[in-house]
């Protein structure tokens, strides 16, 4: 079969041709792990699951061993459609680690394996095993040396932007409906996060159609399986484990100009519907796009969006006063 034939443009991120070859036009870049002299903050690297080759980042502040207490973790999950990007990618190794220097807390960055070539749930079951092994550190003698003892696993967040932001939603209804011993879910940070569904909410109407159809087709080459637009995997609003999630507090950020921003605020809706009995919030930001922090680290808007998610780790809620 030739493969210069393609079977789905889904330019800038992918294109899949029809061979099943993937290329991917961004999100290909990677860094090495490192100490950062300007946060204080160690990175590492650890592969999981040699079979699967899941891996993950850890970031640890500095002297994590001689604070004097046990710090909080915090699970990241990378975004980029399901199909691109990794945790080591420059944008999300300068995010995370500006997160575990703003909040103090230990962060561990998965790195899931890639849709098409993976579809979903892989992502979902890769995530899982991460957190799985998080969890095994809960008595101080889990595997890897910079967690044991030094992590508070009664202190656990979950965060995710975009895609990401999916698959940490689907990570705390799993903890919640089935339970992970060692861990304790504490709060989960959604940030702009990629759901859909089979009608239109809020403003979606205004959206160009190529822009609609851009998103639903996404949703049919990395999920191939689902039963639709309104499959639970897609549209939280048809799971019936939506009100067993995990965490006690919830925050949404949305970004004013952002195709999914109605989809942040019907999250909302949802999860107060499903008799869930948490605290959400969603928050705006005015006058930015998709994963604009992301792209745009160092303008004061996204600086204050980091430190508003670490606010939101620490105790307080989702945007500073």
């Amino acid at each position: 079969m030739d493969s210069t034939e393609i079977a789905h443009n889904f330019s800038p991120l992918f294109i899949v041709y029809k061979d099943g070859t993937v290329h991917r036009l961004v999100g290909n870049d990677a860094i090495p792990p490192s100490p950062d002299p300007v946060t204080g903050v160690d990175s590492k690297d650890v592969v999981i699951s040699p079979e699967t080759a899941v891996s993950v980042r850890i970031y640890r502040p500095k002297p994590a061993t001689a604070q004097p207490q046990k710090l909080p973790v915090l699970v990241y999950v990378h975004g980029g459609g399901f199909c691109i990007e990794s945790a080591f990618s420059p944008f999300y190794d300068r995010h995370v680690k500006s997160l575990a220097a703003e909040a103090n807390v230990v962060a561990v960055s998965v790195d899931y394996r890639l849709a098409p070539e993976h579809p979903l749930p892989i992502a979902y079951e890769d995530s899982w095993a991460a957190l799985k092994w998080v969890a095994a550190h809960s008595d101080g003698n889990g595997p890897e040396e910079w967690l044991n003892g030094i992590v508070d696993l009664d202190r656990v967040y979950f965060a995710g932007d975009s895609a990401g932001a999916n698959i940490v939603h689907h990570l705390a209804v799993r903890v919640g409906s089935e339970g992970i011993a060692g861990l304790n879910l504490k709060g989960l940070i959604l940030v702009h996060p990629y759901f859909w569904g089979g009608k239109l909410v809020g403003d979606e109407e205004k959206l160009r159609p190529e822009e609609r159809h851009f998103m639903e087709k996404l949703w049919y080459v990395t999920c191939p399986t689902i039963s639709g637009l309104d499959d639970p995997i897609v549209n939280p609003e048809y799971d019936p484990k939506l009100g067993q999630l995990a965490a006690e507090r919830v925050v949404v950020y949305v970004a004013e100009k952002d195709a999914l921003k109605n989809r942040g605020w019907f999250y909302s809706e949802c999860l107060k519907k499903s008799g869930w009995g948490g605290t959400v919030e969603v928050v705006e930001t005015k006058g930015e796009g998709h994963v604009f922090h992301l792209f745009n680290p160092t303008t004061d808007v996204a600086l204050d969006f980091v430190r508003n998610l670490a606010a939101f780790i620490n105790g307080n809620g989702g945007r500073r006063e």
